[in-house]
């Protein structure tokens, strides 16, 4: 959520810079101004009663000590009118607050100034590209083949316990879904960054403080008895553990890991393009959040960038990295930068992480402060990304590795797999 002192000071560069996005509704920023505004008046009006009835008060008691008890009655009688008066600017107040939140809540993030325009994932940016891709047999198979081959992923049989979206592992599948998570953890602590375990379910406040609440919500699991949402990624938790904290300069930057498994609906998705593992209702990822002052988050953003291309490096994958245009980016984010590998069978480029900085968007719905060296409170900067999703990894491995003998297991795994081949 963007300051309100920012939407006041920054009216048209903030219009400008949402026009990247093509928002389309540029008239809620007036809206807010005008809420603004109304609120302001109301808590002027508000503190000048209050300031009012405490002279009051003051001079009441006066009155009473010397004697004055009619003099004293009097003031008494305008005091209550000023209580009545105040509880009804409470009232009033509360609402414009309100109402300013729900149109404040509507309004992305800005874009960066390095974000490209454009409509959609075909106006991304791409400026990395890293690795060989392999050329492949004619007899090459999409994973969801080579896991029936080599049975180590069913997909019926988690269509029959859930549904689609749902797959079970088995074997090598299921040593191979292990060991990533765990060479992911290792890579990630290795560079610094604490782990944690988290809930899998998070409540409302969690989901509206990283900003998937109201944005995303039909795209939620939702346990509505208990009012509870099953987590799209382990931002949610992680970052939600500084809920409402103020925290001092010298504690920053936090840096945290997690694995879960995530939950996401994905209406809509079918078609070859969602085939197997490339799009899934319940899959596990391994996460990298940070909490910076904002004068180093940029180079935070940049050195997660590098984290993640050395993980891909090292599993030997084909990989290429995107700048998101402005039509693709995120509600929350102001800049994302997109993992992709090369799929040699199925000939395409599957999507494996992003990494993103929110600035203070999410600092400023979280109430997540910082006490500069002056002692002056500030919004931290959030950024997450995924280190890594493992369900296309998985498909790029299966697909990429495969040869005559089996799966072949990239070097940096196997000691975390306690094989080489899959076969």
């Amino acid at each position: 959520m963007l300051p309100l002192i920012y939407i006041r000071e920054n009216q048209k560069a903030l219009k400008q810079g949402l026009a990247k996005r093509n928002f389309t509704q540029p008239e809620l920023i007036d809206k807010i101004i005008e809420l603004d505004q109304s609120r302001r008046a109301l808590q002027a009006e508000l503190d000048e009663v209050l300031a009012k009835s405490n002279k009051l008060a003051k001079e009441i008691g006066s009155l009473f000590k010397t004697g004055k008890v009619k003099e004293a009655n009097v003031l008494k009688k305008e005091t209550t009118t000023l209580k009545q008066l105040s509880k009804d600017l409470q009232v009033g107040l509360q609402e414009a607050e309100k109402a300013l939140m729900e149109v404040r809540t509507q309004i992305p993030n800005v874009p960066h100034e390095s974000v490209p325009s454009g409509n959609s994932e075909e106006d991304n940016e791409e400026i990395f590209q890293s690795g060989t891709i392999p050329e492949l047999e004619e007899s090459a198979l999409p994973h969801w083949e080579l896991a029936t081959k080599y049975d180590i992923i069913n997909f019926e049989l988690g269509n029959k316990i859930t549904g689609a979206g749902f797959p079970v592992y088995k074997g090598k599948g299921a040593r191979l879904q292990r060991a990533l998570i765990q060479y992911f953890l290792d890579k990630n602590t290795a560079a610094g960054y604490t782990e944690y375990q988290v809930p899998h379910l998070v409540n409302e406040a969690s989901g509206f403080g990283t900003g998937q609440l109201p944005d995303k919500e039909g795209q939620m699991y939702h346990v509505q008895n208990d009012g509870l949402y099953l987590i799209p990624t382990a931002e949610v938790p992680l970052t939600n553990m500084y809920r409402d904290q103020l925290l001092n300069v010298g504690d920053l930057p936090i840096c945290l890991t997690g694995y879960t498994p995530c939950f996401r609906r994905e209406a809509g998705s079918y078609g070859a393009h969602v085939r197997g593992l490339n799009r899934l209702h319940q899959f596990d990822k391994v996460e990298i959040v940070r909490l910076e002052e904002p004068k180093n988050s940029m180079a935070a953003l940049d050195k997660m960038v590098e984290h993640v291309k050395e993980i891909l490096k090292e599993l030997e994958l084909p990989y290429r990295v995107l700048r998101l245009c402005g039509g693709d980016l995120g509600f929350t984010a102001s800049l994302t930068y997109d993992f992709e590998i090369y799929s040699a069978a199925q000939k395409r480029w599957l999507e494996i992480s992003s990494i993103s900085t929110f600035n203070s968007f999410q600092a400023e719905r979280l109430q997540l402060r910082y006490k500069d060296k002056e002692g002056k409170k500030q919004s931290v900067h959030t950024l997450n990304g995924s280190a890594l999703a493992l369900p296309r990894v998985v498909a790029g491995l299966l697909e990429n590795f495969q040869t005559k003998d089996g799966i072949r297991i990239p070097k940096a795994l196997v000691p975390y797999t306690g094989f080489d081949l899959i076969n």
